[in-house]
């Protein structure tokens, strides 16, 4: 069986596997689209609990769209394009939800806004958690502090362009994630996400799960600010599947729905061997690749080896991430030395240390293999190899290729 992986923005890798130890390739659901100007077209016409788009702008002064960075899939200009149907998109401003993330670069931006960028460009601005001016509008009710960026709090009219997919600890992305963290101060970010430690913080888990209800309740702080969000949610092949407009946690929970339905994946089986991609643009780096780690794990057996492919193209992400996965050979002693205290990038370092206590975590990258040693992940350059020593290590197993290991979780039916 030969099997082809992508590998950065434009690269494959090509392997063979022997056909009695292939156990399957597995990829988002395949659903069935009308095209992303028809789906985008009718959720702006018929929002959920909300008036239409060009109902809500009238008489507006101050109008910020908070839209996704460049780590996202979101098709932020396939929503501009059609917008600008009968919007003066120049009127308004934009405001990049980065989180704790760094400036998109001028790809990125070109990613974001496709041709509309040039026209937008200068008014166009990105989050900053630690330099922009933020207002503290209240405190959830686990004691996150709900600082925001001064332009979102002031501005009249908000309108959100996300997209939803499975998260690893917030259940899944869009809706509530664009303000905590895409627009939320670095110590907010932080105290939310230190909520991450603990297991009921899931992906595909809403109700109970603490990360995804500090959201919602620190969002309740700005029940009066004036929404508009447009949240949609991809299939297979990065296209638009369905599109869901109008009141922010009712759009959300309808795409949600859709969401499940293409990304909840059922497999037959746990195997001993799962190699999980990590597809351009979510190949960024070490700290954002871990998603394909995480889902990857409900495939696999206990004993196992997983093996993650990401070209990691700008390196290894947090360096608090990564010197804490580097602090112990031994992958409990990591785990309990994060739980003497928290910095933004922990949850990520305990959730593969968590993996790492009852499986064997490699990885196929362009990082320093050093670097990953000293991180309890044995390093390959190229995925065959990886992926022949796995196989010999488990002479009775086989291999699950979860081939967009980012946004896929795989359920054993």
């Amino acid at each position: 069986m030969k099997v082809d992986i992508k590998y950065g923005k434009d690269g494959v890798q090509s392997l063979e596997v022997p056909d009695e130890r292939f156990a399957g390739l597995i990829h988002p659901n395949e659903v069935m689209s009308r095209g992303a100007e028809i789906e985008i077209k009718d959720a702006l016409r018929s929002p959920l609990g909300s008036e239409p788009i060009e109902d809500f702008l009238k008489g507006c002064e101050d109008v910020v769209f908070i839209v996704n960075d460049g780590t996202r899939p979101t098709p932020t200009m396939k929503v501009l394009e059609v917008m600008s149907a009968s919007l003066d998109l120049t009127r308004f401003r934009y405001l990049i939800a980065t989180g704790a993330h760094r400036a998109p670069t001028d790809e990125e931006y070109r990613f974001i806004f496709g041709d509309l960028y040039d026209q937008l460009r200068e008014n166009i601005f990105v989050h900053d958690s630690r330099e922009d001016e933020m207002i503290l509008l209240g405190t959830s009710k686990n004691g996150t502090d709900m600082w925001i960026n001064r332009m979102a709090v002031e501005a009249d009219r908000l309108v959100i362009i996300t997209s939803v997919e499975p998260h690893y600890f917030a259940g899944y992305t869009g809706g509530r994630k664009s303000f905590l963290p895409g627009v939320a101060a670095f110590k907010t970010i932080e105290q939310n996400h230190k909520l991450a430690m603990r297991p009921e913080a899931q992906a595909l888990v809403l109700d109970g799960n603490p990360v995804h209800e500090d959201m919602i309740d620190a969002l309740d702080v700005i029940k009066g600010k004036r929404m508009f969000s447009i949240q949609t949610v991809l299939d297979r092949h990065q296209e638009i599947y369905r599109a869901a407009a109008g009141e922010l946690h009712q759009a959300f929970y309808q795409a949600v729905e859709w969401a499940d339905q293409v990304f909840s994946v059922a497999v037959p089986s746990k195997e001993d061997v799962v190699v999980t991609v990590a597809p351009y643009p979510m190949d960024v780096d070490l700290y954002q690749s871990q998603k394909a780690l995480d889902n990857g794990k409900w495939a696999l057996n206990e004993g196992g080896t997983i093996i993650m492919v990401s070209k990691c193209r700008e390196g290894v992400g947090h360096a608090t991430f990564l010197d804490q996965l580097s602090s112990s050979e031994d992958p409990i002693k990591v785990m309990e030395n994060l739980d003497q205290e928290y910095q933004l990038g922990y949850h990520k370092a305990a959730k593969i240390a968590e993996i790492a206590t009852w499986a064997d975590i490699w990885a196929v990258t362009g990082l320093e293999p050093g670097l990953l040693r000293k991180a309890n992940i044995k390093p390959y350059r190229n995925v065959q190899m990886a992926l022949d020593d796995a196989l010999a290590g488990h002479p009775d197993g086989r291999v699950l290729f979860l081939m967009d290991g980012s946004i896929t979780i795989p359920r054993i039916d």
